[in-house]
């Protein structure tokens, strides 16, 4: 696999963990603080990440990057008004 294609998937992942995250952030702030739906949508988008990453015979090295996306995403998606 050349740099620019293994590149274009971890920012695709990058890009899935991130909208993953933004939407269950904004699920999770409608929810009762450390409440069973609040765990559930904190973890649901972890082993979909994990299956895109092996999938794509991803190194482990690049987990930080992907955690930055879910964080990220989580945040922001807990400050969304609809």
């Amino acid at each position: 696999m050349d740099f620019s294609s293994k590149t274009a998937i971890i920012a695709v992942i990058f890009v899935l963990t991130f909208v993953l995250n933004l939407y269950f952030g904004f699920l999770r702030s409608k929810t009762k603080r450390f409440s069973f739906k609040w765990f559930l949508y904190i973890h649901l988008p972890i082993p979909v990440v994990f299956v895109a990453r092996v999938f794509e015979n991803i190194d482990f090295r690049y987990i930080p990057i992907f955690l930055l996306a879910a964080v990220t995403g989580q945040i922001l998606g807990g400050r969304l008004e609809f």
